[in-house]
């Protein structure tokens, strides 16, 4: 069962509804829904919410030191709490999925993800859950980096929210790490 779900992305209004966002805004989503409130934790270097959603205690949070280091914050929560790699949940932004298609996935690499890179390198395993929103693929000959931290159109902004919405619906479904459901909930574009 998941204990900790890190949604990844970078801090500050500049960043807020970017594609790289998505973890953010999943958790984001998450929070509103449930009427909980981020509190900055200097410690873990990262918003946190500690709850309870469905009988299930959960941590949340959003490090605040910048994707590429992600790690640094969640390595320090994994290490004070002593969990599991499958007791954890990164949300990330996925290229290699289309807008508004969502994949939960256990365990692999990083795909030049340079918040998973960081995450691996600092609690030294591959072994933890990814739920994978999906931002598609910039046009060919774009810069990939412009393209992640830019903002979605209209359409994909739609679709990523619409996906957020059936996660958050189905939630029970993704804390017991259930990927044969999760993944039947968006298999195609939605």
């Amino acid at each position: 069962m998941i204990k900790l779900i890190v949604g990844l992305g970078n801090p500050g209004s500049q960043y807020e509804k970017t594609r790289h966002n998505a973890g953010f805004i999943f958790l984001n989503q998450l929070a509103l829904q449930y009427g909980l409130a981020w509190k900055v934790n200097v410690q873990f270097q990262g918003e946190v919410i500690s709850c309870s959603i469905g009988g299930k205690d959960l941590m949340l949070i959003k490090p605040l030191t910048f994707m590429n280091k992600s790690g640094l914050s969640i390595g320090k929560v994994v290490r004070y709490y002593k969990l599991k790699p499958e007791e954890i949940l990164v949300v990330h932004d996925e290229l290699e999925l289309a807008e508004g298609v969502v994949k939960l996935k256990l365990d692999g690499g990083h795909a030049g993800h340079n918040g998973l890179r960081d995450i691996i390198a600092h609690i030294e395993t591959r072994g933890f859950y990814r739920l994978r929103l999906g931002i598609g693929r910039p046009p060919v000959g774009s810069n990939v980096a412009d393209y992640v931290l830019s903002k979605p159109s209209q359409v994909g902004s739609d679709l990523l929210d619409k996906a957020c919405q059936i996660l958050i619906k189905e939630f029970d479904r993704l804390v017991d790490a259930d990927m044969a459901k999760v993944n039947a909930l968006l298999p195609a574009q939605i």
